[in-house]
């Protein structure tokens, strides 16, 4: 195995973000999780059985739950990959959106990855590389669908934030993309398709982002990446 890297990975207490937190694990990696989800997170670290996984039960949503996260990895003097996967999906046709629906999705799917890359930069190097992890409603030009306003506009931010800060960080700072996925079989998948089954799974999934974002960044920077078989 290549040299372990130090992961971060939001939202990884189910779905995505927890089949990537075992893939990692699996790989020989160490991993930090943050999930508001705390026995999830407890059940993982019991699955697991490693000293290579560590959690926080923070919400991102809480600006002052930024303020301790340095303490689960005082020790880490380098992250190598973020995954911003954590996501609020809220479904509601536009004329019964309140102005807190909007506000709650800002807050989970754009300004907390804000904060958490300002957060962890200290700990960031050129070769690291931040993965934000969004949806194909957000990309322009693609298939809309009815009542996901305002998850798609905040991770349509999301993307921009990623073009963004690869300009603004430039060659000596860490790389940054963003990946558009398409249909994975996931809780929020079911809340916004019920009834719709993907072809692709959670697991693998993870294979793709695994590679993607130990990799990626060497090729590309300030991207956004298509990833769907179908639509949604």
């Amino acid at each position: 195995m290549s040299e372990s890297k130090k992961i971060v990975i939001t939202g990884g207490s189910k779905g995505i973000g927890r089949a990537l937190s075992r893939k990692f694990i699996e790989e020989g990696h160490e991993v930090f999780v943050i999930s508001r989800n705390q026995e999830l997170l407890l059940s993982i670290k019991d699955q697991l059985a490693t000293d290579k996984f560590r959690y926080a039960p923070l919400d991102l949503a809480r600006e002052e739950d930024f303020e301790n996260i340095h303490d689960y990895i005082y020790d880490w003097d380098r992250i190598d990959v973020i995954y911003n996967n954590a996501g609020l999906l809220i479904k509601k046709p536009f004329l019964e959106l309140q102005r807190k629906d909007y506000l709650d999705s800002w807050i989970v799917n754009f300004f907390a990855p804000v904060m958490l890359i300002k957060s962890l930069f200290s700990k960031l190097h050129s070769d690291s590389h931040i993965v934000n992890i969004s949806t194909m409603g957000a990309v322009q030009g693609s298939v809309k669908f009815p009542e996901l306003t305002a998850y798609s506009t905040s991770k349509s931010a999301l993307i921009n934030l990623g073009e963004m800060l690869a300009a603004e960080f430039g060659a000596e700072g860490p790389k940054i993309n963003s990946v558009a996925l398409g249909a994975v079989q996931t809780e929020m998948l079911e809340k916004a398709f019920p009834g719709y089954e993907a072809v692709i799974n959670p697991e693998q999934i993870s294979d793709f982002f695994y590679n993607f974002g130990l990799n990626g960044h060497k090729f590309m920077n300030g991207k956004i990446i298509p990833c769907s078989l179908s639509t949604p």
